[in-house]
C-alpha cells in the first residue's frame, strides 16, 4: 500500500496523446485572425528531451515583439492542457508556450517531482524565449504541480512579469499527511508520520529530490512578482487552505479568486476573464489590429470551418457581408435622424396654422366641404406618413376642427371624425351663433338667464325625498342594464 502511494506521488498516470489530434492544428484561425503552432524540442540539464509547442500569430511581425505566457501543467497533464490558455490569450496578442515536463507526456524522464525538477525545465524554456528577439515580457500560468513550479522558479527569477497560480499546495509533507487521511490509507494514525518519513527516503532515492524542500510557504515571502491565485472551493485533493497560506505570506502584489468546483473541474468563465485582464495588465501587449468593427461582427466569422474543394471561401464571406449589411440597415432604421420634412421649425407650423385659418374663412362661405380633401392637403403639405414625428396626430386633429367650422348652423360638418364629433360641435356652434346674433337678441338672452338664475320656491322635503328616491331607482336600473350588456359582449 505504501508503494502505491509513493507511485501516486512520483509516478502518476502518464498522459499519452497524439499531438495532431489533441493540440491545436499547425495552422488555425481564431477570432478572425490566423495563428500557427510551432513544435520544437528542448533539452534540460539532466539530458531529457522536452516536447514543446509555441502558439504565435501568422505571420509573426519581426519589428513588433510580443509577450509570452508559459503554461505549466499538473502532475498527470501534458501540453494539451494549454488549449484553454490559447483561446484566452492569443486574441490579446499574447503568445502561448507550453511543454511536457520531464516525466510527463511525450517528454523523456521516468518520474515527476511535483515542481522540484520541473523548475529547471522551466528555466530552460525561459532561456530559450529570452534569446528570441520577437518575445518581450514573459508570464507564467501554472495549475497544481505547475503552480508550485512557477512559485519555485519565480522566487529565483524576479524578471517574470506575472504569475497565475491555480491550486498550488503550500507544503508537500503536509499534503501527503492530508492525502493519507483523505484516501484512507491502511496505516495506524500514530504511524502515519513514520510512514511518510519512510516514503520520503524512498522518493529521495528514486526521484532524486527531498519532499521537505517543496515548501512554497517558505519561498512566498521572498517572491515579489505580481500573482493571481485561484482555487476551487470543493477541491479535496489540494484543499483551499494551501492557497490561503501561500497568499498570506506572499510578498508581491496579489489577488485571490475562489470558485465552485473541484481539483480537476473546468474553471468558470469569470475566472478566465480575470486571468485575461491580469496578463493584459502585467504583460502590456501591443494593441490588437482586429478585423472586426464591433462586438457583433465576431459572430459572422467562419472560424475553423473547412471548405470543400468545390466551394469558394470568398463567396461565403460575401454572403455573410451581405447579411451583415442587411442587419445593420434594419437595425439603424429605428435610430435614423428625422428628415427635414419631418423636423419642421415652429415658424413653419405657425404659418401652417395661419393657412388653415384662411382656408376656414373661405370654406365658411359655402354650404358643404369635401370629406377627404383637408387630410389630403395636409399630407401633401407636410410630406409625412403615419410613422413621422409626434406632431402629425395633433395636426390632423387641428385640421378636423378647422374643417368642421365650415358646416351649417343646423347640422355638424361631414368632414369631422366621429370620435371628435362632440368636441367639434361644442367648439364650433357658439362661435357661429355669436357672430350672427344682433345686440337686441343678446339683451333678451341676458334677461332670460337672469330669470332662470332666480331661486325657485322651496318644495316640501317629502317631495324632494320621493324625487331623489325615484331618480336613484332609475340610475340603478340604467347601471344594471349597462353591466348586463357589457358582460354579454365580453362573453
Amino acid at each position: 500500500m505504501i508503494d502505491q502511494f509513493i507511485n501516486f506521488v512520483i509516478r502518476p498516470p502518464r498522459a499519452e496523446y497524439n499531438p495532431d489530434q489533441y493540440l491545436w492544428e499547425k495552422d488555425f484561425t481564431l477570432a478572425g485572425r490566423s495563428y500557427k503552432r510551432q513544435d520544437l524540442e528542448l533539452t534540460n540539464k539532466r539530458g531529457h528531451t522536452l516536447k514543446c509547442s509555441h502558439y504565435v500569430p501568422a505571420p509573426l511581425l519581426e519589428e513588433t515583439p510580443l509577450p509570452c505566457v508559459i503554461y505549466c501543467h499538473g502532475n498527470s497533464g501534458c501540453r494539451a492542457d494549454a488549449n484553454e490558455a490559447v483561446v484566452i490569450l492569443l486574441p490579446s496578442n499574447i503568445t502561448v508556450f507550453t511543454l511536457d515536463f520531464s516525466g510527463s507526456g511525450l517528454s523523456d524522464g521516468e518520474f515527476v517531482s511535483l515542481g522540484w525538477h520541473e523548475k529547471n525545465d522551466l528555466q530552460v524554456v525561459v532561456s530559450h524565449l529570452r534569446s528570441n528577439k520577437q518575445i518581450s515580457r514573459i508570464g507564467l500560468w501554472g495549475r497544481s504541480m505547475g503552480a508550485v513550479t512557477s512559485i519555485l522558479y519565480g522566487a529565483e527569477d524576479p524578471s517574470i512579469a506575472g504569475m497565475v497560480l491555480d491550486s498550488a499546495f503550500s507544503n508537500l509533507f503536509d499534503l501527503m499527511l492530508e492525502l493519507a487521511d483523505v484516501y484512507k490509507i491502511r496505516v495506524p494514525k500514530f504511524t502515519v508520520k513514520m510512514a511518510v518519513q519512510y516514503m520520503r527516503r524512498v522518493i529521495q532515492k528514486r526521484a532524486k529530490f527531498d519532499i521537505m524542500d517543496l515548501n512554497c510557504s517558505q519561498v512566498a515571502p521572498k517572491t515579489f512578482i505580481p500573482a493571481l491565485f485561484g482555487h476551487a472551493s470543493g477541491d479535496k485533493f489540494i484543499q483551499c487552505h494551501h492557497s490561503d497560506l501561500i497568499f498570506k505570506s506572499y510578498a508581491g502584489d496579489k489577488n485571490i479568486i475562489k470558485f465552485d468546483g473541484d481539483h480537476n473541474s473546468s474553471r468558470p468563465q469569470f475566472y478566465y476573464d480575470s486571468v485575461s485582464i491580469f496578463f493584459y495588465n502585467v504583460l502590456h501587449p501591443p494593441q490588437v489590429s482586429s478585423a472586426y468593427t464591433n462586438k457583433a461582427e465576431k459572430y459572422y466569422d467562419l472560424g475553423n470551418l473547412r471548405i470543400s474543394g468545390g466551394m469558394d471561401e470568398n463567396l461565403l464571406y460575401d454572403i455573410i457581408a451581405g447579411l451583415r449589411s442587411m442587419g445593420t440597415d434594419s437595425a439603424s432604421s429605428s435610430s435614423v435622424r428625422p428628415s427635414n420634412s419631418a423636423a419642421r421649425s415652429v415658424d413653419e407650423l405657425l404659418s401652417e396654422n395661419s393657412t388653415v385659418n384662411r382656408v376656414e374663412d373661405s370654406t365658411r362661405q359655402g354650404n358643404a366641404c369635401g370629406s377627404d380633401e383637408p387630410a389630403h392637403v395636409q399630407d401633401k403639405e407636410n410630406g409625412q406618413n403615419e410613422e413621422c414625428c409626434s406632431f402629425t396626430s395633433s395636426n390632423r386633429e387641428s385640421w378636423g376642427r378647422c374643417s368642421s367650422l365650415g358646416g351649417s348652423d343646423d347640422e355638424p360638418s361631414a368632414c369631422a371624425n366621429d370620435r371628435h364629433q362632440t368636441t367639434l360641435n361644442a367648439l364650433a356652434t357658439p362661435l357661429r351663433s355669436l357672430q350672427r346674433r344682433s345686440p337686441e337678441n343678446l339683451k333678451d338672452e341676458k334677461k332670460k338667464k337672469k330669470k332662470k338664475a332666480e331661486p325657485a320656491p322651496k318644495k316640501p322635503k317629502r317631495e324632494k325625498f320621493e324625487k331623489l328616491e325615484a331618480l336613484s331607482q332609475r340610475l340603478r336600473l340604467c347601471i344594471l342594464k349597462g353591466v348586463n350588456h357589457q358582460r354579454h359582449r365580453s362573453s
